[in-house]
This record gives structure tokens, C-alpha cells and sequence, in this order.
């Protein structure tokens, strides 16, 4: 999910839109209540930001230290009147990019996607028994072959797999897939794709690496 802060809707409804044609999940904030919103929401709810995406407001340079103190996602800011002085501004308050309008949201994803490849210093893929994940988008590979999947079946095996070891509920999985802030979707959902992903496992496998417990989550591990 990408978190775009701005005090003026339409650039924040407007980013929205285009993150969403992109099937990429993502909700706005104004940079009021977005401060107060990343210093009290659920570790499962800021988890769940892979970017956050900086624009215009008054708080806006106090964000970013706020933000490191709960997590390490890329904090990208967007520049409407770039200048030295203002772009030096920008990553003297802690961002780690700065980007310049008009933007295409798909270089801010790579650009972001790059962040977290310096940040936690990632291959371009993680390996898991013979299920190799790419960390760039693209479909995953089964003892060398590729593995194709729907866009949401493919976001949650990624998502199980940067978990591996430990239990994810259904509703970490949902706000990572969906966003935190998805009303016209029923968390239910999420068991669908799962119950899909686990047959299509199976099958290439011969079994299903994915465990689940009710109450407990879903859990994908290889010993």
C-alpha cells in the first residue's frame, strides 16, 4: 500500500487514481492527521506501507522522523517548485527521494522498490525451497519455471514469503493486498485468494507450504 500526504485533495485523490489503475493500493492523508494517524496506528497497519509519498502541507518537513520511528519504508517527496534550496530542504528533513511533478506513478514504485533494495540490502529475489519471489513485480519461479499467478495471488504468496516463519492473519494479508482504508472490498475475500493460490500450489508441488490455524493466521516456511 502506498500512503500519499498532501493538504490538497486533488492531488491526493488524484495519485490515488492513478495507483489504483496500477493495481497498487494506497489512501491519502492530510499532513495533520497524518502525523497524529503514524504515531497511534497498529504495527499490522504500518506494515503494510510499502512507500509513503510526501506533498504539500505546512507539517510536511516533520514527517519523515516521525515516520523512521515506526518503520523503515521509502519516503519519497514530491517537489511542485524545484530548486536547490528546497531539494537540499527535503532530504535534510530525512527523505530518501525527492521526485519532480509530473511523475509517473510507476517510476515512483521502482524508485521506492530501489529504496528498499539499498535500505535492506535485498536481492532481486528471495528464495524459498524451489520457489524463487522477484522483488520486481514479476510472476514467481517453481524449480526454475515460471509460476504464473493473478496479481492478488501473486501480491500474498509475496507477502507470506517476506513473512516466512512467522504467522500473518487475515487482515495483515488484506490490508497489505488491499490497503488499510478499502471499504468496497469484504476482508473475506482474502480466504478466496488464498484457497486459490493454496490449489495452485498443491498441484506444482505435490503439496501445500502454506499452513493456516484458525484464529492463529497463515504461515509459509520450508525446512
Amino acid at each position: 500500500m502506498i500512503v500519499v500526504v498532501d493538504e490538497r485533495e486533488l492531488v491526493k485523490d488524484g495519485y490515488m487514481s492513478l495507483f489504483g489503475r496500477e493495481g497498487i493500493p494506497s489512501t491519502g492523508f492530510d499532513p495533520k492527521e497524518f502525523g497524529d494517524w503514524v504515531m497511534t496506528a497498529a504495527d499490522s497497519d504500518i506494515e503494510a506501507v510499502e512507500a509513503f509519498l510526501l506533498g504539500q502541507g505546512e507539517r510536511a518537513m516533520a514527517l519523515p522522523r516521525a515516520i523512521r520511528e515506526r518503520t523503515m519504508a521509502p519516503v519519497i517527496a514530491i517537489s511542485d517548485a524545484p530548486s536547490l534550496e528546497n531539494t537540499l530542504a527535503l532530504f535534510d528533513c530525512g527523505v530518501d527521494d525527492v521526485v519532480r511533478k509530473p511523475v509517473h506513478p510507476r517510476e515512483i514504485l521502482a524508485r521506492a522498490g530501489a529504496i528498499r533494495r539499498r535500505l535492506k540490502a535485498l536481492t532481486n529475489f528471495t528464495d524459498i525451497g524451489p520457489i524463487r519471489i522477484f522483488a520486481d513485480g514479476r510472476d514467481p519461479e517453481i524449480s526454475g519455471d515460471v509460476f504464473p499467478l493473478p496479481r492478488r495471488e501473486r501480491r500474498i504468496l509475496e507477502y507470506l514469503v517476506s513473512n516466512r516463519g512467522r504467522r500473518v492473519s487475515k487482515t495483515q494479508i488484506f490490508n497489505a493486498i488491499y490497503g488499510i482504508f478499502d471499504e468496497d472490498v469484504e476482508e473475506n475475500v482474502v480466504e478466496s485468494h488464498i484457497s486459490k493460490l493454496r490449489k495452485k500450489l498443491r498441484k506444482k508441488l505435490g503439496f501445500d507450504p502454506i499452513d493456516s490455524k484458525r484464529f492463529l493466521g497463515y504461515c509459509i516456511d520450508w525446512n
